[in-house]
């Protein structure tokens, strides 16, 4: 449970602005906002709503292709579908796919879909349905990147056939978009295959419990209001006075600050990595053996707890540590004893302080970054942190003008890191150019074992070390306290587990 205090309206509006769901945000963005303080809230009686309710902006579309961030794409995620859907720890999981093949050769996916699934107005989900929805998502700004792979999308009879530019075997991971019914993309709310569906009434707007919903399971209420609200404040307005029961949020981007009563809270882990990029085409930097000491220098529990009050997750690889395919085997304990060897090993003799950059709007990768250069700095590595706004940072990274820099990136479900470690790469901002690291990821890419090709590019990753992976963060449910049981969020369903889900009004009480 979290504790929000006064002031709430106004910083979580600031939050709601910058899309607090995204399912495709920039690899690079701007934070704004410190982050949250968490305590535990004094024992309370929880005041129950009579009905569950989102907020939801009218006159905005509910297609989950192109419509708006944050709460407008929760209520969708209740109409619509993928293919598979990503799991607890980023898995692909079959959805309206019941099987697949895969070509190594020509690099073409058949999947086969779900006998007897009905979209939410009775009429059967089509390859037609998917081939439609796949076409627009490779030209919708929230999914053009996730796609760029893709050579083409074909329909067959009860099949899709999806042929890429070369390899990936991880590529059903980046399919969990939601499939909408061909020809009702342009209607208020699209007609999809998930547990809910639109309906507007004379008194309101409210989603249904959808009766022939393929998976059978249990809706834990039968309607979902929507409460109208125009802007982001209207939406933080209406939570904080119990109109609507649910938002989702960063809360490693917000400032301290409460208000009466107490908030559920339920976290997703995510594929955003912060880490910390070299140019290795500047000395010192250009030596593997100082990135590495760097490296051994980052206490990276002690970041993700103290800053991110452990609203995310230590890793040392770019890869999520959730996922199966991280190689905890690979992983060093951190000690200073450790940074002092591997520095002393590496031969460094300072000649000048490095400078970090970080963007000087957010206070929190601003926190991060003054801890990394006192421990760097304290160590025998001077640091220098350089804040900037966010136009000169980018600008700075884009010209290689840096020694260091604090950075996020989304990655894809895939994992794949071309656009972090591949020359050209768009955040491989440190000019990183390896035949081995172009090789590893090749292999990754066309990998039958996976968890193998994971390995081997990771350790390879930690004797180079071209960037110095420091966690991965989570995004958080927020809901009224004691009205639902049985979160399981996951980074693209709010809703994931929804069967187990035990939702609690005041007539149940």
């Amino acid at each position: 449970m979290v504790k929000l205090a006064k002031g709430f309206l106004l910083l979580l509006f600031l939050l709601l602005l910058s899309g607090c769901w995204q399912d495709e945000p920039p690899e690079e963005a701007a934070d704004v906002l410190p982050p949250l303080e968490v305590e535990e809230p004094p024992k309370e009686e929880a005041a129950l709503p009579e009905r569950f309710a989102l907020p939801y902006m009218p006159g905005q579309s509910l297609d989950p292709v192109d419509c708006a961030d944050g709460m407008q794409q929760v209520a969708a995620s209740l109409l619509c579908e993928g293919l598979f859907r990503l799991d607890e720890k980023l898995e692909a999981q079959p959805c309206l796919c019941a099987s697949y093949t895969y070509d190594p050769e020509s690099w073409r996916y058949v999947f086969s879909l779900r006998e007897g699934v009905l979209f939410s107005d009775g009429s059967p989900l089509t390859g037609r349905d998917v081939k439609a929805t796949l076409d627009r998502a490779r030209d919708s700004d929230r999914y053009r990147s996730r796609l760029a792979g893709v050579a083409s999308v074909s329909a067959g009879d009860g099949t899709v056939t999806v042929a890429l530019r070369g390899p990936n075997t991880g590529f059903p991971a980046l399919l969990d978009i939601p499939i909408v019914k061909s020809g009702t993309q342009d209607d208020a709310a699209p007609t999809g295959t998930g547990p809910y569906f639109f309906v507007r009434e004379e008194t309101g707007s409210y989603l249904i419990a959808n009766q022939s919903w393929w998976r059978g399971e249990r809706q834990p209420v039968d309607r979902i209001s929507l409460v109208e609200a125009p802007d982001a404040a209207a939406m933080l307005y209406r939570f904080s006075s119990h109109e609507v029961q649910l938002i989702t949020a960063d809360l490693t981007g917000v400032l301290a600050v409460s208000t009466t009563g107490s908030v559920g809270c339920a976290d997703a882990e995510t594929t955003v990595l912060q880490y910390v990029g070299c140019n290795t085409a500047r000395a010192p930097l250009d030596s593997p053996a100082l990135r590495r000491a760097l490296s051994a220098g980052i206490n990276r529990s002690n970041v993700a707890s103290a800053f991110l009050s452990s609203h995310g997750k230590a890793a040392a690889f770019p890869v999520s540590p959730v996922s199966s395919l991280y190689p905890a085997e690979l992983e060093d304990t951190y000690s200073v004893d450790g940074f002092t060897a591997a520095l002393s090993e590496s031969g460094y003799a300072s000649e000048r302080p490095l400078t970090l950059l970080v963007n000087e709007e957010n206070s929190f990768k601003r926190a991060i970054a003054d801890y990394l250069a006192e421990s760097w700095t304290a160590g025998g590595v001077a640091v220098e942190v350089q804040p900037l706004p966010w136009e000169e940072y980018a600008a700075a990274l884009s010209a290689g003008e840096f020694d260091l820099y604090y950075g996020e990136a989304r990655l894809g479900a895939d994992w794949n890191l071309s656009s972090l470690l591949e020359p050209g790469g768009a955040l491989n901002y440190g000019h990183w150019s390896n035949p081995d690291t172009s090789r590893l990821l090749s292999e990754f890419a066309a990998a039958e074992e996976r968890r193998a090709a994971m390995k081997a590019l990771c350790a390879h990753l930690k004797d180079q070390a071209p960037i110095l992976p420091v966690c991965f963060k989570s995004i958080s449910v927020l809901t009224q306290a004691g009205v639902a049981e049985g979160l399981q969020p996951t980074a693209a369903e709010p809703f994931y587990g929804l069967g187990q889900w035990t939702i609690h009004l005041k007539e149940d009480a």
